[in-house]
């Protein structure tokens, strides 16, 4: 990071000045420091949505949303998903390094060894009614770790960090597993010591006594794979969550429990949802994808697709490429066709050389195939949003300890441009 000082300078028409520094980061990129901003002219930033606003300096993650580059701790996204699994990159973006073979084979260990719930968090979940949406029973079950598991709480948390992360990373696997249980009506199935985490996970959610089963190992792989994608994304709305919550100096249970909270939204992790509802409506009411491109063109038609376009990107999202791959290689197992895939492919092809989809930027998602993805695995949709949280959690512990060594640990607080009336009198009760 590179330091310009008085790099920039505003001019009011007041007559007033400021004279700020401009940080160059380590990618190249330009940012203005406007934190003496309010206090050197009385003004504040206008920015809905923070699309502009850079809440802190982090080593996490970095996207180049013009080239279609997602890095995690300078690795490409590609590579991590070619040569590391799920529990590697979480020892990765948890850590800051990809472990070698006996600190991966230790860390595997820890996470089998906390990886059982307590019996009273099991008759917790259990008194859950099982229409209950599965992204409630988590947040709650996540927020609930810190009564059960209260180390956090100690005079000295710092010496019992890892231990707080490891329980976290591995239990939440085990609840979210429990909650697909509930909403069935299953007993629960307890995670196995022979069983990698992803493996752990599926026989969690599907093995019952009379159904010999035993997780399909190109599952298993792209369970690993599709985690990875959604491991961390920058500061989109759950990771500033996290990090906001966290700046009270909240726990990090309270703090990750934000995170699935804000994560449940329709517009951030329940969009590929979504999109499998459009797909299914699609087949089920017959509508070509040409008549959906139309739709969403009509500028009198509220309709908008689903799993296409990004905050970020501007271009094909890249892991809406290795989410297409993983599903294809998901369903040519199968030896069948899937109505689902054909539609969606159909549809991108139809998308992607239309100009109208070209000039607004408008490419497919990762949320456009996961959904499918998840669908040929036999999970609910109910429970993508669940997997998500799985996913973007190592991202989200890995965002809440970058603030807690952050130097300035700044209590979150954005301020705001008042619309409301200047001044009333308060008419008496008994006068109005």
């Amino acid at each position: 990071m590179k330091v310009d000082k008085d790099g920039a300078k505003i001019i009011f028409n007041d007559g007033k000045e400021f004279v700020t520094n401009v940080i160059t980061d380590n990618m190249g990129d330009k940012s203005i420091d406007i934190t003496k901003l309010r206090k050197d002219t009385g003004y504040i930033t206008y920015d809905p949505g923070y699309v502009n606003t850079g809440s802190c300096l982090s080593s996490i993650c970095y996207i180049d949303g013009e080239k279609g580059i997602l890095n995690y701790r300078g690795y490409s996204i590609e590579d991590l998903i070619n040569k590391c699994d799920f529990v590697e990159v979480a020892h990765l973006l948890v850590k800051g390094y990809l472990p070698n073979m006996e600190e991966r084979s230790k860390y595997q260990e820890l996470l089998n060894k906390h990886s059982l719930l307590h019996v009273n968090m099991k008759n917790f979940i259990r008194s859950y009614p099982a229409n209950a949406h599965p992204m409630g029973i988590l947040s709650a079950m996540v927020a609930s770790l810190s009564a059960f598991y209260p180390e956090m709480e100690d005079k000295d948390p710092e010496e019992n960090i890892d231990l707080t992360v490891t329980r976290l990373l591995s239990k939440m696997r085990t609840i979210a597993a429990f909650t697909y249980r509930q909403m069935n009506g299953y007993d629960f199935v307890d995670p196995q010591y022979s069983l990698s985490y992803c493996a752990n996970f599926l026989n969690m959610m599907f093995y019952t006594s009379v159904n010999n089963y035993h997780p399909n190992p190109i599952h298993v792989k792209a369970l690993n794979e599709l985690l990875i994608l959604h491991a961390d994304h920058e500061q989109n709305c759950s990771t500033s969550a996290v990090r906001l919550v966290g700046s009270s100096e909240a726990n990090l249970y309270a703090s990750v429990a934000a995170g699935c909270c804000a994560l449940w939204g329709s517009k951030h992790g329940g969009a590929n949802q979504a999109v499998m509802d459009l797909l299914n409506r699609m087949i089920q009411e017959n509508i070509s994808p040409k008549e959906i491109i139309k739709m969403t063109k009509d500028k009198d038609n509220n309709f908008r697709l689903p799993g296409f376009g990004h905050r970020v990107y501007k271009t094909y999202d890249p892991r809406a490429k290795v989410a297409k791959k993983i599903t294809k290689e998901i369903i040519d197992t199968t030896g069948k066709t899937d109505q689902l895939l054909d539609t969606a492919l159909e549809l991108e092809e139809l998308a992607t050389h239309d100009q109208f989809f070209i000039e607004r930027n408008l490419y497919p998602n990762v949320d456009f195939y996961t959904g499918i993805s998840f669908h040929a695995m036999n999970i609910p949709s109910s429970m993508f949003t669940v997997l998500f949280a799985m996913g973007r959690l190592p991202g989200w512990i890995a965002h809440y300890l970058e603030w807690r060594h952050d130097p300035y640990q700044k209590l979150g607080r954005p301020r705001q441009v008042y619309t409301g009336e200047e001044h009333k009198i308060v008419v008496p009760l008994n006068e109005r």
